[in-house]
């Protein structure tokens, strides 16, 4: 248990997918001129330094940004995320979610970062414990965004991404979605999952519960860079919206493109639907 270091998987293809759309959102948010709050349950540390020999280990980033940084027809939706990594990357660090809406956020806006990983933990507190906006806190992500939420400002966005090191995760995750859809109907939920391996894939039983607890509305995207093994590994990841702005998906769905385009292989592809229609469309 709390054994997962995202340093490993720094800038892969799930990095890329869900920053990319978090990038989407924020500069979406950020249009209007009333603050925010940005919500992270698992913070990590926050940002990596590429050259690590954690992260060098497998260089997952090497056919995750360092591609997509490479492309020259890269979509005006992914300007904003290209931008702010391709400065870090210069400097041989890849920003995490915290690091990223640290980037993109307003001197008003507010950041609410949690980690319950001791090492992670202190190392989220060396990057961003600077940051006036930004709030650190040593707890379970999960438990933590209940007992913060609503919070001030109450317009905003949660980022739920644990590593599911364990089975019960998903359980814990569809009942903690539950929860704070009721008790904050108006933020905008957004929940990164893997695609493992069939027999450990539960993804698919995770988004029926979170249809079953009937949101507001629920929009998914995923991408596969492989095809889908049937005993071991993580072939794709996908992102789930409650509350997704308007017009937003369908900046995910080119933003989904262009990535099947650059990042996938033989046997990858990607999708996204409404599982739950939004009452306007």
């Amino acid at each position: 248990m709390l054994s997962y270091k995202h340093a490993f998987h720094a800038g892969n293809h799930a990095d890329v997918l869900k920053h990319a759309c978090l990038a989407i959102l924020l500069n979406k948010l950020t249009q209007k001129n009333k603050p925010l709050s940005y919500i992270d349950t698992h913070a990590g540390s926050g940002l990596y330094n590429l050259n690590s020999d954690d992260a060098r280990k497998n260089a997952e980033f090497a056919d995750g940004i360092d591609r997509l940084l490479a492309a020259r027809d890269a979509l005006p939706a992914l300007q904003t995320y290209l931008s702010v990594v391709r400065s870090f990357r210069d400097q041989e660090q890849y920003p995490g979610s915290p690091a990223l809406a640290a980037q993109l956020l307003r001197p008003d806006d507010r950041l609410i970062l949690m980690e319950l990983h001791n090492n992670e933990f202190a190392n989220l507190k060396h990057h961003l414990g600077h940051d006036p906006r930004a709030a650190c806190h040593h707890r379970n992500g999960l438990e933590g965004v209940l007992a913060l939420c609503p919070p001030t400002p109450k317009r905003g966005l949660v980022l739920i991404d644990p590593p599911y090191e364990l089975n019960d995760e998903y359980v814990q995750i569809t009942t903690t979605v539950k929860q704070l859809h009721r008790k904050w109907p108006t933020g905008i939920i957004a929940i990164w999952y893997p695609l493992l391996a069939h027999a450990r894939n539960q993804a698919p039983h995770m988004l029926k519960h979170l249809v079953k607890d009937k949101p507001a509305n629920l929009f998914v995207a995923e991408l596969w860079v492989k095809a889908q093994d049937s005993e071991f590994g993580m072939h794709g990841s996908g992102m789930a919206f409650i509350n997704l702005p308007w017009q937003v998906d369908e900046q995910i769905r080119g933003v989904l493109a262009q990535l099947e385009k650059t990042l996938t292989g033989k046997g990858g592809g990607s999708r996204s639907e409404w599982l739950v229609a939004p009452s306007h469309r």
